[in-house]
């Protein structure tokens, strides 16, 4: 190859990593404010912290926290639906900026993802359904719990959870087997469509109060078996973003310290502030 095309392909090499490069700057942060958008991951299906209303909208605790995060950035929001076990999983590609998916912060998760201070904390709570006759969490020993995948209650239930805070879990009953669905979400779904391969769910104490205002054929069993410590989400392997990360902290820190995130709370848990630790 001659010296001018040597040179030719070498300029087009850099041209295409400058354009995989963040653009607006060296930071996620410039980038997102060159292009005017967050976008962030969120549950499609996870009511009352995300879901889609009958005009095919988002709406609940996470997306009014995601739409405030990207009004004091000055810019809009788009919302992306990734399984959760993608989003934990951290290696997101750049096909999202943060999640704000009520994601709890664990010493694995701490490897592949960077975490705000975090911004509501929720129990995790046992649920049995009304035909199991469970009545304490004793009960469920050597039965089938039902979870969602990749999360904190499967991790309890396997013996692998360590909470980033450090806070204690409840001890596990002995013998009990999980089963894991797409989302925990769907665990409460199953139960009322008559499935049977499982006695009961753990999901957030959130998700089973909207169950059971929803008549759903489930009870609350027992104190909740660790409390969670929900946090803002980036990507450790993503774009350099430490003047994001730095800004998301100072965004939720005042969102706490000017109440919205009180007031937002108590909008979608009916008068409860889940904004601080409560054990």
């Amino acid at each position: 190859m001659s010296t001018k095309r040597r040179g030719a392909a070498l300029l087009a090499g850099l041209l295409l990593i400058a354009a995989c490069q963040p653009q607006g700057g060296g930071d996620l942060l410039d980038t997102i404010r060159t292009n005017g958008v967050l976008r962030v991951s969120t549950d499609a299906n996870y009511a009352p912290q995300s879901f889609l209303n009958d005009q095919g909208e988002f709406e609940g605790f996470d997306i009014d926290v995601a739409r405030e995060i990207a009004e004091r950035l000055g810019v809009d929001v788009e919302f992306e639906t990734p399984t959760f076990d993608l989003v934990q999983a951290g290696g997101w590609n750049a096909q999202w900026d943060i999640s704000v998916g009520s994601i709890t912060i664990t010493e694995a998760r701490k490897d592949v993802l960077d975490f705000t201070a975090p911004y509501y904390f929720t129990p995790a709570q046992l649920a049995a359904s009304t035909a199991s006759g469970i009545t304490s969490i004793d009960g469920f020993a050597g039965m089938r719990i039902c979870v969602g995948a990749a999360t904190t209650y499967l991790d309890w239930i396997n013996g692998d959870l360590v909470l980033g805070d450090g806070s204690s879990l409840a001890e596990v009953p002995e013998g009990v087997e999980a089963v894991a669905l797409e989302t925990d979400a769907l665990c409460v779904e199953a139960i009322q469509a008559g499935r049977t391969d499982f006695e009961g769910l753990l999901t957030a104490s959130t998700v089973v109060a909207q169950a059971l205002a929803g008549d759903a054929p489930i009870v609350a069993v027992g104190e909740p078996v660790f409390y969670e410590p929900l946090a803002v989400a980036t990507d450790k392997n993503g774009p350099a973003h430490s003047a994001l990360q730095a800004e998301l902290d100072r965004i939720i820190n005042e969102m706490h310290e000017d109440g919205t995130l009180t007031a937002l709370s108590e909008k979608w848990y009916d008068g409860l502030d889940l904004t601080v630790r409560a054990e």
